[in-house]
């Protein structure tokens, strides 16, 4: 009688076996809440036995890698930046959370910056990381508050669903091999090997389905209303542990035939003013950019901003601190004291 298990299929199982337990014996951290697109809150963040937080690229978190101690060094101005690739910049040492620390230690004060801004991030994956950097005592938080990537938080959150629960249909999807292959399919470095007829009827256009989203009215007005929601329960958190939070409100350059290059906030400045307040500071990127001769020259497309551009909003943002007395606690003749405490 003839085995009913043919030796390729046990080969191949037995490939995957050891391909899944390698992968999660030797990249724990890669593995570590990589299906959850974002919405897991440790992703991304490694609290050593030594006291210090590593952040690292997983879970849906493209960090910068950076380090910091759990607890803020003493007299420390500790700053953290959240947002999508506006704030992130052209690199870490171009961005203007890395500028602004420069920006601080130039005047004499103690500081550290740390950029957690991800590309594609909207407002509700940018609350979850700042729900988990609360627990590392920073002087002030600054969200980079923007409305165009509210497409993007619903996708991820549908692609966290589709495999959750354990009817038998997902059981293979729990492997991390195999769904890493499933997911491969819709990237560049394997679907440029697909014929375009295939992949037109077999996926749709993430880019084409934005932009139908972006025409559609209604999908447009809940998500303003969720950028308003979410964006007042983040400083509503920050509020109730007494953390600072700064919340710099984007714009963007628009070429009008008549007029030439304008700024644009999309209404962002009026909800930034509208929920300042005690502990909650409001920064005008329209404003700080509009009182700056040439001001496109200092941007790459109408969003992103060359180094300039992100020095600019860094010196903004140090006179915004200073305006506000945020720094009076952390003067070299005054080091250890807060100006909550003040």
């Amino acid at each position: 009688m003839k085995s009913l298990i043919k030796p390729a299929f046990v080969l191949t199982v037995a490939l995957i076996v050891l391909l899944e337990g390698g992968a999660r014996l030797f990249f724990p951290q890669g593995v570590s809440g990589r299906f959850d697109y974002g919405y897991d809150p440790d992703a991304g963040f490694a609290e050593n036995a030594d006291g210090t937080v590593k952040l690292f690229r997983a879970g849906g978190r493209r960090f910068f890698p950076q380090s910091f101690s759990k607890e803020r060094p003493p007299g420390t101005f500790r700053v953290f930046v959240i947002g999508d690739s506006i704030p992130r910049g052209p690199s870490l040492q171009a961005s203007y959370a890395w500028l602004l620390g420069d920006e601080l230690r130039k005047n004499w004060i103690p500081a550290e910056a740390f950029n957690l801004a991800v590309p594609g991030f909207g407002v509700r994956r940018c609350q979850i990381v700042l729900d988990r950097i609360i627990r590392y005592d920073p002087s002030l938080i600054i969200l980079h508050v923007n409305y165009s990537n509210e497409y993007e938080d619903e996708r991820e959150w549908r692609r966290t669903q589709e495999f959750k629960g354990w009817h038998p249909r997902h059981w293979l999807m729990k492997l991390f091999i195999l769904r890493r292959l499933y997911e491969m399919k819709q990237e560049q470095v394997f679907w440029r090997l697909v014929p375009t007829e295939i992949r037109q009827r077999r996926a749709v256009n993430d880019a084409d389905a934005e932009v139908a989203a972006s025409m559609d009215a209604q999908k447009m007005r809940e998500w303003s209303r969720q950028v308003e929601r979410v964006t007042r329960e983040s400083a509503d958190l920050a509020r109730r542990r007494h953390i600072p939070i700064l919340l710099l409100t984007h714009c963007s350059v628009e070429t009008n035939p008549s007029h030439g290059p304008q700024l644009n906030d999309f209404d962002m400045d009026g909800l930034g003013e509208s929920l300042a307040g005690a502990g909650v500071y409001h920064l005008s990127m329209k404003e700080v950019f509009a009182g700056t001769p040439n001001f496109q020259s200092h941007f790459t497309d109408g969003s992103h901003m060359k180094q300039s551009g992100h020095l600019i909003l860094a010196q903004a943002i140090f006179h915004k601190l200073q305006k506000e007395r945020l720094l009076a606690g952390f003067t070299p003749g005054n080091l250890g004291k807060t100006a909550e405490s003040k």
